[in-house]
């Protein structure tokens, strides 16, 4: 295929992709779509909604894009059917990453906006960290093998204050494989799809819960979890020996290396950035499961959910800074050596889900608004997911605008914010479908002096259900 035949290919994806967006607004249709190419044509990065209404790209006033957000609708199912449709990025096995994490838009002096939770925060030191109301979004993508600032977005859920985030990511997982599935992405006969989770996901409990789908979940483990080794052949039982017969062998403590038996494998490899690097596994390792939490309203036997155990040592951190081993779970078993490896490299390749959420935040202005009301701040966000999915569409299209000052990025390897900086020269060859807007006069308003008599309701902050640890004891 010759590079102009992909250019043109490229440019009918990125705008059958617009035209669909553009189906998907319901209404206030017009004023939504030019604040995504606002959004999108902006120089530098978004401080305020009302800036934006100042982009030659926005024809409309601040007030109709207040209304826009306030008012309009987005078919949000179908659009997350056209983002499953689209190219999406797959390692050189043809397999597709996942990557799910929570991300928090701060609103800590909203007091009349509703559904706020509160948001774990690091400091800048240890033992700063700090719980911040806001609103909290879980976000599902999918990632590239090599180094890379791009992931592709294909979902995003807000977490309410009667939610489980456990029950709520493992339907966004499920829901998420249903479409990439009716879409053509995954078909019978290819890799299980890899989901990477970090530390703070019982990654146990979603293996579980989507041990019907064809995808292997791995996640990070805190240093001082205990599993469980498979249990060893036991002898028969002779009589007058009571008890129940055991189900979980010798413990398996992450501190502990008197507790580790002999590594299922061992494999060293050279890496650029952290020198050399070791892989530990041991196979069918399984954690203990107790009637609380999450499994509080299991019925009958607890399972036993075994897996891979990875422990990950590497010489240094970037910087020459000392390195702390990594823990990692896999619900796949019987795992190689090399299988191992990629493991742990794709599980490296998560962070470039962090680059995704400092771009919606730094550049793209996603928790700069002052919205009220949790359903425009899930038309923002929508907007600014379909407005990092075109950055992406229009990757191979977009010229290398570099400052002078900047450092030379090779070709095709464009950041997010490069590609945006040269989308405004790229937006007239692709498809334009809002309408120009009608002429019209500001409504009458406020009269002067006038004061408001409709006060907006204030709201707590937090989970507003909760649930019992343990079971009761029966007496």
């Amino acid at each position: 295929m010759s590079q102009d035949t992909e250019a043109v290919e490229t440019r009918e994806v990125l705008s059958r992709f617009r035209r669909n967006f553009f189906a998907c607004l319901r209404t206030r249709t017009d004023a939504l779509f030019e604040l995504t190419e606002a959004l999108l044509c902006a120089d530098g990065a978004v401080r305020s909604l009302v800036e934006l209404s100042l982009v030659a790209e926005h024809r409309r006033g601040h007030g109709a894009m207040y209304d826009a957000l306030g008012h309009g609708d987005l078919d949000v199912e179908t659009l997350r059917d056209h983002l499953a449709a689209l190219p999406l990025p797959r390692t050189e096995r043809g397999r597709l990453v996942l990557a799910v994490d929570v991300t928090s838009w701060l609103r800590p002096d909203a007091t009349t906006s509703a559904a706020r939770l509160f948001c774990h925060v690091y400091g800048r030191t240890k033992s700063t960290a700090q719980l911040i109301p806001g609103w909290q979004y879980s976000m599902v993508a999918a990632l590239e093998e090599g180094r890379s600032s791009w992931t592709a977005v294909l979902d995003a859920v807000r977490l309410g204050p009667d939610d489980d985030a456990m029950a709520i990511t493992a339907q966004q997982l499920r829901a998420v494989m249903t479409r990439l599935i009716v879409s053509g992405q995954w078909n019978p006969g290819d890799p299980d799809v890899l989901i990477v989770a970090d530390a703070g996901y019982d990654i146990a409990r979603l293996a579980f819960t989507l041990s019907d789908l064809p995808v292997q979940l791995l996640g990070r483990l805190r240093s001082d979890r205990v599993f469980r080794l498979p249990l060893l052949p036991q002898p028969q039982k002779t009589a007058g020996r009571v008890g129940r017969p055991p189900r979980h062998g010798a413990a398996f403590a992450l501190r502990r290396p008197e507790t580790w038996p002999p590594p299922t494998h061992c494999r060293t490899t050279s890496t650029s950035r952290y020198g050399l690097a070791e892989a530990t596994s041991w196979d069918r390792v399984h954690p203990r499961l107790t009637h609380r939490s999450s499994w509080l309203t299991h019925h009958g036997q607890l399972p036993v959910i075994e897996g891979t155990v990875i422990r990950l040592q590497v010489e240094h951190l970037p910087g020459d800074r000392e390195a702390a081993p990594v823990w990692l779970w896999s619900s796949a078993t019987g795992l190689n050596d090399v299988e191992v490896t990629a493991c742990w490299q794709m599980f490296l390749r998560r962070f470039d889900l962090e680059h995704t959420f400092r771009m919606f935040k730094q550049t793209l202005g996603w928790a700069r608004p002052k919205i009220r009301t949790p359903e425009a701040a899930d038309r923002w966000t929508w907007l600014v997911l379909t407005a990092h999915t075109q950055l992406r569409l229009a990757r191979p299209l977009a010229e290398n605008l570099r400052r002078p000052w900047e450092p030379r990025s090779r070709s095709g390897r464009l950041t997010p914010a490069r590609v945006r900086r040269g989308f405004r020269n790229l937006r007239p060859t692709i498809a334009r479908p809002a309408h120009a807007p009608k002429p019209t006069r500001p409504g009458p308003g406020r009269p002067p002096g006038a004061q408001n008599q409709r006060l907006a309701p204030r709201y707590d902050v937090g989970k507003t259900t909760r649930r019992p640890l343990t079971l009761p004891i029966q007496l």
